[in-house]
């Protein structure tokens, strides 16, 4: 660089840009000029990085910038920016000095980097922490209720397989007497750390503890019954109630009765999932409830009172004189009731006319009198289609 640029452009901020907006405008410049997005020049991102590293260096010292603000670079960059290398470590350069060489020399150097491209801090804060409490993991039930369960509820009570807290050591795996001991490896952290040298400098590694399995905790004299594990699988016994008004496919979330916890975390979900078989009489279309019944010829043609089957018992139901087959009758408030809320849905009863059959020679000769006694009136829609089809064709 043989002219220096005035370091403010150089980061693209202005003169009373504060700390944090130093910091920002380097990452985003040292993200700009990584070796991996600029392959196809990779020296002048290197030069471009240089320039950054020292402009960084000086103004994210209070007392460098003020030195710059009043007497210029010179003044300010005596004794050396320290290390800028950039990325020289990638073209056998030199000078890159691991991810020190991005601050200028500075303590924060691997710091800011590590944050700037693995998401700020969390690595380096994980280090204090233990083994994580995981919860357990959620079953699922499938449960098969009638048709009249689902509509009206109930409460069942339910069997079901699952690991629990082993009730003789109480989940810490170790038998009576005994205690579990800090793993000698992890030092109850429940991972390891290794650092590996890289072109960017020193890297660390965390992965779970072989000897602990990520516990933390060393069972030296393991419980007869779970055998170390702090678990058992036996019977849960839960009672479940069923609300009114459920229908195939929906989900009910017990909550604390899934599988035990590890670490301490608390013990997953049950969720039961229903499915209701299919009824002799009823059929469901949403809240309302579809129901045929069969009426004779007879009480269709004259009218009459005949029974219809409902969720709640037989009723009776009026038929009207000339009920033609398929009609549809509502019954309202039969339904299903809501799930949420008051009320219920209607049924619907669908009027199936029966035509006589294996008649006998007096009634096959009164239906042909009828017939002749009534012309057209017998059928009136049949002479409508009748007639329509001749003007059809004609």
């Amino acid at each position: 660089m043989s002219e220096q640029r005035d370091l403010y452009e150089v980061l693209g901020i202005s003169r009373d840009a504060s700390d944090a907006d130093i910091k920002k405008a380097y990452r985003k410049l040292a993200r700009k000029y990584h070796p991996d997005l600029n392959r196809d020049n990779p020296k002048a991102a290197e030069e471009k990085m240089k320039e950054v590293n020292v402009a960084y260096d000086i103004l994210k010292d209070p007392k460098k910038r003020a030195q710059y603000d009043r007497f210029g670079f010179d003044a300010a960059n005596a004794g050396g920016a320290g290390g800028a290398g950039g990325f020289g470590g990638f073209g056998g350069q030199g000078g890159f000095g691991g991810f020190g060489g991005f601050g200028g020399g500075s303590a924060e150097g691997f710091g800011d980097i590590f944050d700037m491209f693995f998401g700020g801090g969390a690595g380096r804060s994980s280090r204090s922490r233990g083994p994580v409490a995981e919860r357990g993991a959620d079953i699922r039930y499938d449960l098969e209720l009638t048709f009249e369960e689902a509509a009206f509820g109930k409460e069942v009570e339910l069997s079901i397989p699952r690991m629990e807290e082993c009730p003789t050591c109480h989940g810490s795996g170790a038998a009576a007497g005994s205690s579990p001991e800090t793993c000698p490896d992890c030092h109850g952290t429940g991972t390891r750390r290794t650092v590996h040298s890289t072109p960017f400098g020193q890297m660390m590694n965390e992965t779970t503890c072989n000897r602990c399995h990520g516990t933390g905790k060393i069972v030296k004299n393991p419980c007869h019954d779970c055998h170390g594990t702090g678990k058992k699988r036996a019977n849960h016994t839960v009672k479940v109630t069923i609300p009114k008004g459920v229908d195939n496919g929906t989900r009910l979330r017990v909550s604390g009765h899934g599988e035990a916890g590890t670490n301490g975390g608390g013990y997953g979900d049950l969720y039961v999932y229903i499915f209701i078989k299919q009824h002799k009489f009823f059929k469901r279309q949403g809240n309302d409830v579809i129901v045929e019944v069969p009426v004779s010829f007879v009480e269709a043609a004259l009218g009459g009172t005949v029974q219809v089957p409902t969720l709640d018992g037989p009723v009776d139901m009026k038929v009207p004189a000339g009920t033609q087959s398929g009609k549809i009758m509502r019954l309202r408030n039969r339904g299903i009731p809501f799930l949420r809320g008051s009320g219920r849905g209607d049924e619907h009863v669908v009027v199936k006319v029966l035509t006589p059959q294996n008649l006998s020679s007096k009634q096959k000769d009164l239906l042909r009198e009828f017939g002749e006694l009534s012309g057209d009136k017998v059928n009136p829609e049949k002479k409508s289609f009748l007639d329509n089809l001749k003007k059809l064709f004609k």
